[in-house]
């Protein structure tokens, strides 16, 4: 029989790749871009230290982070094609989301109340739900997050390891590190767990006495482990140059400002409002506990609550880590009520029958071993890959790059008028025109912030929004094709300023080209 966490990864795997389904990863442009790098990388063994996509900033030096990342999609994408790239997201993220269940449950939570977090936890996340290399990030926070935690002494839910077993996990993080730091810029995130435990080890020490002896052994530990942890961050392509431009660009106000992946969540979205019923619900089994959380653990929530307020990007890990901490919170609360007599008997009753299932349940769920549906549906979706898609005479899996959202008629265009002059387009278009057009067509703008700087994005925005002096920053840089968004406000300018000339028109995008300049 499939377990939960089985139907779980299915529904998941299955929701996120078939039919219509499997171009919502595909969301983003610029997936485009770290598969071309990958293939750049494969093809030349080496990895990419400049910029080799954009006109405006060839040849200029580019901390291409993610890169094992790209070689990884890369390779996929030779093999399987975009199908291939929408399955392997797919199932880092049920996989992620699969052992947050897992892992909450093992730590006390109840089944019910462990789903209806994952629910909420899936419904923040989905903001995300990207073919991109955060999806590893997910996955890797969720084993640092048991690695550390396990070995802290601090799991309500002990297992029955010794404690040398528990100490020598800690030694796990150091390797991670070594492929975390090549694979995403969420490795930082590592060091801000680290930081957590220590400080709320700290926190311990001072405030029970009686345990201070092993407190701080296992923070004299925990000390050696972040030391090693830090020096395997450096074993990347950059050193520490790396740590240092990643310091730049985060503390880059005008970027942080206006790339909205960085910005606030708006609450007005349905995932960002799962996230807004998921602190209420933190803040309720806190207030409701019966054993108050210790220092570290109300670190985390506050840790996880003050991320996903702070940038929209943090809602997945976030989510996952309330959903951590929160469940077997809330379920040891339910559990408490149901043996209160000082409450109403039918709701008694009620909390017991709701806590006699989940008991049933999750000695069920945790008896379950072999998880060959997960291995099943895999394996499953790979065949599909490997046969276009196609189930038979059923397109099962069908990813693509959505003419809706991406300009695909006008790069057809492109590409048919053999055009290779620059092309001056949004941000949010640049990974597909690389994707599609590379190494015919260079791009003058992609949504790698962090390479064209600040300065770049201050006259982007004034050419986008055609603000004063934006026709000047067009000259300047030599702009003599520009793709945008149909009906948007650069592309009504053009259509009226003479010596732009309209070359396409779909019901995705405009190009122009500037008569005259060749």
């Amino acid at each position: 029989m499939p377990s939960v966490s089985d139907l779980l990864f299915v529904a998941l795997l299955l929701g996120l790749t078939c039919g219509a389904l499997g171009r919502l990863l595909l969301r983003d442009a610029g997936t485009g871009w770290h598969i071309r790098n990958g293939e750049l990388m494969l093809q030349t063994h080496s990895i990419t230290r400049v910029d080799p996509f954009s006109a405006t900033m060839s040849g200029q030096p580019w901390y291409a982070w993610e890169w094992l990342y790209d070689v990884l999609i890369a390779a996929i994408h030779h093999v399987l094609g975009l199908n291939g790239v929408v399955i392997y997201s797919a199932a880092v993220m049920a996989v992620s989301f699969v052992l947050v269940l897992y892992l909450a449950m093992r730590r006390g939570g109840s089944l019910p109340i462990t789903l209806v977090m994952i629910v909420l936890s899936l419904g923040a996340a989905s903001v995300h739900f990207l073919a991109r290399p955060h999806v590893l990030s997910w996955l890797f926070t969720v084993i640092w997050f048991e690695l550390l935690d396990s070995a802290s002494g601090l799991d309500p839910q002990p297992d029955r390891d010794s404690e040398a077993n528990k100490a020598g996990r800690l030694y796990w993080l150091p390797v991670l590190m070594l492929f975390w730091v090549n694979l995403h810029g969420g490795f930082l995130l590592g060091f801000a767990l680290l930081g957590v435990y220590f400080v709320g080890g700290g926190i311990r020490c001072f405030s029970c006495l009686e345990q201070r002896a092993e407190i701080g052994s296992r923070s004299r530990r925990l000390g050696l482990v972040s030391v090693l942890t830090l020096l395997a961050s450096f074993v990347n392509p950059y050193g520490y140059k790396l740590h240092l431009h990643i310091y730049r660009y985060l503390s880059d106000r005008f970027l942080m400002n206006h790339v909205t992946e960085f910005l606030s969540p708006d609450f007005h979205g349905v995932a960002q409002q799962c996230f807004a019923v998921m602190l209420l619900i933190a803040i309720a089994a806190l207030a409701s506990a019966r054993r108050k959380p210790g220092p570290t653990h109300l670190l985390i929530i506050l840790l996880a609550a003050y991320s996903g307020l702070y940038a929209a990007r943090n809602l997945p890990v976030s989510s996952m880590l309330l959903t951590l901490m929160v469940a077997p919170m809330l379920s040891e609360t339910i559990a408490s009520a149901s043996e209160n007599t000082g409450i109403a008997p039918w709701l008694r009753g009620l909390l017991s029958r709701v806590n006699n299932f989940g008991i049933r349940m999750e000695k069920l769920e945790l008896r379950f071993q072999g998880h060959l549906w997960i291995v099943l549906a895999f394996v499953f979706g790979l065949w599909a890959c490997m046969h276009g898609g196609r189930l038979g005479s059923v397109q099962l899996v069908n990813a693509y790059f959505d003419d809706k959202r991406f300009p695909v008629e006008a790069a057809e265009v492109i590409a048919q008028r053999d055009i290779r002059e620059p092309i001056f387009c949004p941000d949010l278009w640049g990974g597909y025109l690389i994707y599609r057009l590379y190494p015919q067509t260079k791009v003058l703008v992609d949504d790698r912030h962090d390479l064209y700087g600040d300065q770049f994005f201050e006259d982007y925005l004034k050419v986008v929004f055609v603000q004063p002096e934006w026709s000047k920053v067009l000259d300047e840089k030599h702009v003599n094709w520009v793709l945008v968004q149909k009906n948007s406000s650069l592309g009504t300018i053009l259509g009226l300023t003479s010596g732009w000339k309209l070359i396409h028109e779909d019901e995705t995008a405009v190009l122009f080209h500037r008569e005259g300049r060749m």
